[in-house]
């Protein structure tokens, strides 16, 4: 039994080995009994200089209320994706991002377990991605000044009540309140937002996009805010997006995903102007205008803790909700026509419209994807059609299959045609149930044989 356990041990231990995340495990008493190589690499250490140590004599700057490891031994409670920051013995600042687990054994505790990644090297990757935008920004400032494209006549519309929300934001552009827009996704709420700060007085100055939700939480802060040298290992002085928007417009996408905790922060700098990078004591002012989007109700978001309420309270100045397209019908018309010109020019072709069916289906789609799915599947039907008038197998797929299954696809409206077709059916119906026969199934029908057979010799011409 000794020698299998041993054999077990020495197993698991090869196997940890292998495992590209770093992977610290220790007794009840903060020991270490396992760290492998990839963990010693994030924490700048030596594997042996860890190995069998007490935990905060490695790390003498953590403490048994900072360290994951010794809290989870403490709780019982698993920890994930915990930000740590400490310094090795070396002198050197880490940061990783942590998760970690409680080992049990018949219900008692006998040590944890935590598997980290590095986060400076991930902060570092953040910044340079930070650098190169910034580079980009100004390699492109000839040819599309400021990074804006679009304007507010460049979104198209016959809806009225579309078209008063397009006057009503040109009248609020020339203000420099926060602006919160809410729109499903493909609303267009990044092409409303560029057009508000084309008709502001800050027109002229930088527009920066971010969507949240496409930087991992724990390096939003460092992008939004930027960082001070020395903040973490190799640290530099670095302006964040709030400072590089100055004179500008920040458009903060999905802000619902952005942790409540920087929140709290981006509040402060709209109620002061003050930025604070990372690792700094000091203040910066920044004249900047943030306008927010999400792509849920923001009464849900508060509801659900994914929006702090006084961040709402302080965005919700001037709101914009943009109607999803299946709302205003007359624009799936307008816009499927003014798509179908665009890329008539761009492809060299001559469609006139869509055929009857496609109008149809197109009028009862949902239309999840709003003006972006209505726009890419026009798209794909120019580029596949072989005829002046878009059909029903130019449709994509995934549409055409939807129009088959509700029925789309044959459906006619013609009485004459549905009346013959339900005929047919039932005198199909009575010939099985008669086997064959043509006076049963005439009384079955309650109608004269001759009746019948003109009508089987009608169906066969």
């Amino acid at each position: 039994m000794v020698q299998l356990n041993v054999l077990t041990q020495e197993v698991l231990s090869a196997i940890l080995k292998t495992i590209d995340e770093g992977i610290h495990v220790v007794n009840t008493e903060g020991r270490t009994i396992f760290y492998n190589e990839v963990a010693a690499r994030h924490d700048g250490m030596d594997v042996k200089e860890v190995q069998g140590k007490y935990l905060l004599d490695a790390f003498p700057s953590l403490s048994k209320n900072s360290s994951t490891l010794l809290r989870v031994i403490k709780s019982g409670k698993p920890i994930y994706n915990q930000t740590q920051v400490y310094v090795n013995i070396h002198g050197s600042r880490i940061d990783t991002i942590n998760t970690t687990l409680p080992i049990f054994l018949d219900k008692e505790i006998i040590g944890a377990v935590e598997i980290a990644k590095d986060y400076s090297r991930m902060k570092q990757l953040a910044e340079s991605l930070l650098d190169l935008q910034k580079n980009v920004s100004k390699g492109t400032k000839k040819k599309v000044p400021k990074n804006v494209t679009y304007t507010l006549d460049d979104l198209k519309s016959v809806n009225q009540v579309f078209i008063s929300m397009k006057d009503e934001a040109r009248k609020l552009a020339k203000s420099d309140s926060p602006i919160l827009v809410y729109g499903e996704s493909g609303t267009g709420k990044e092409l409303f937002v560029q057009g508000i700060h084309h008709a502001s007085h800050r027109g002229d100055g930088p527009f920066i996009a971010q969507n949240c939700a496409a930087i991992p939480e724990t390096l939003l802060e460092s992008i939004l805010f930027g960082t001070a040298k020395g903040s973490y290992t190799g640290a530099v002085e670095r302006k964040g997006l709030l400072e590089l928007a100055d004179g500008g417009t920040l458009f903060l996408d999905e802000l619902h995903t952005m942790p409540i905790e920087l929140q709290a922060k981006l509040l402060r700098v709209l109620e002061d102007g003050l930025v604070r990078r990372v690792g700094s004591a000091q203040n910066i002012s920044v004249d900047v205008r943030v306008i927010a989007a999400m792509n849920i109700h923001p009464n849900h978001a508060v509801e659900n803790q994914k929006l702090r309420s006084d961040l709402y309270y302080r965005l919700n100045v001037f709101t914009f909700s943009l109607l999803p397209i299946r709302e205003r019908k007359e624009d799936i018309v307008f816009l499927t026509e003014y798509f179908i010109r665009f890329f008539n020019k761009k492809l060299q072709k001559a469609v006139k419209g869509l055929d009857q069916k496609v109008a149809s289906f197109f009028m009862s789609h949902p239309w999840p994807g709003n003006v972006r799915e209505l726009k890419h599947t026009i798209e794909y039907m120019m580029n596949v059609c072989a005829d002046d008038v878009l059909q029903m197998n130019d449709l994509p797929i995934m549409m055409r299959q939807q129009a088959v299954s509700n029925g789309n696809s044959d459906k006619s409206l013609s009485l004459r045609k549905n009346v013959e077709a339900l005929e047919s059916q039932i005198i199909a119906d009575a010939l099985a149930m008669s086997n064959g026969n043509i006076n049963q199934a005439a009384k079955l029908l309650e109608i004269p044989r001759q009746t019948l057979q003109y009508k089987l010799k009608k169906n066969r011409e």
